[in-house]
């Protein structure tokens, strides 16, 4: 047990919520999932999209290089992808058109981008705390 478990807090607030050391390595995962999608993307030329996951693919793999480093700088990566996950949700929903395909974005989003930021936000606030 660690020592920050230990140190007292003010009555009525309860210890923060710490994801299991595994989940450390969601980020670098994530973003090598991205790559056969970055690829599809690419032969279809849709370039503003193979930008924003471009984009996401490099906050994910900084977000994993400052976990690995234990950076308190993590918190800032964790946010970052959080944001641009969440705005790559909102984007594939409002862009998709009716029918089966703004079907295919809600699960898209509420089972992949939104978990991941969640994660992502998560491990960012693990990292500031351990640091």
């Amino acid at each position: 047990m660690s020592t920050a478990v230990l140190t007292a807090r003010p009555l009525g607030t309860a210890a923060p919520f710490v994801l299991p050391e595994r989940f450390a390595r969601v980020p670098a995962m994530a973003a090598v999932a991205l790559l056969p999608w970055l690829a599809i993307l690419a032969a279809c030329h849709e370039t503003p999209w193979v930008v924003l996951d471009l984009v996401e693919f490099s906050a994910l793999l900084s977000l994993d290089a400052l976990l690995r480093r234990r950076s308190a700088a993590a918190l800032w990566a964790g946010a970052a992808a959080a944001v641009l996950l969440t705005g790559d949700a909102l984007a594939d929903i409002a862009c998709a058109g009716p029918g089966h395909a703004v079907i295919a974005a809600l699960v898209m989003a509420c089972c992949v981008e939104l978990p991941l930021a969640a994660v992502c936000l998560l491990l960012g606030r693990d990292a500031a705390l351990r640091a």
